[in-house]
């Protein structure tokens, strides 16, 4: 599947979360989302990664915006994954790729030479409405939470 685009719809999705509930993007309309896509818990990169988020969490919640971070990992490996680092963003749990196939995040990648199927580090910022306002991929991982938020709060200023 394709990435969308900004200005497309986001793709709505229903997953369970670390906390057992269910997040569903569209019971969210009306305020900002921010979704970050990881591909693994309890691994160097994306430990930083959800760090990160969590240390912003607060920025995030300022300026009105739901964050949750995305893996293919279950909620078991979640929950141990964030009472380990004292996470605080929701975890959602996406083993069938029901969102990070329509977010077109599941690609052929490459290691060492070594080429397989995998999920692309990226982060979008939803709008109010619904639709995808900015799309961040994580090129480095250092600095990657601040810039999802600057793209946040010049999609808010709008």
């Amino acid at each position: 599947m394709s990435t969308p685009s900004i200005g497309d719809s986001a793709p709505d999705f229903a997953l369970p979360t670390d906390a057992g509930t269910t997040f569903r993007l569209s019971d969210h309309r009306g305020r900002p989302v921010v979704l970050f896509f990881y591909p693994q818990d309890d691994t160097d990169n994306c430990t930083r990664e959800n760090q990160e988020f969590s240390q912003t969490a607060a920025a995030f919640e300022k300026a009105g915006a739901v964050l949750a971070g995305i893996s293919p990992d279950s909620i078991e490996s979640h929950c141990q994954f964030r009472d380990k680092y004292g996470l605080k963003v929701p975890l959602l749990s996406d083993p069938d790729h029901k969102a990070i196939g329509p977010y077109g995040l599941w690609q052929q990648k490459k290691l060492y030479g070594r080429e397989y199927l995998g999920l692309v580090r990226t982060s979008f910022v939803i709008d109010a409405e619904g639709r995808i306002a900015a799309i961040v991929p994580a090129t480095r991982i250092k600095g990657h939470a601040e810039k999802v938020l600057k793209a946040l709060e010049e999609v808010v200023a709008r």
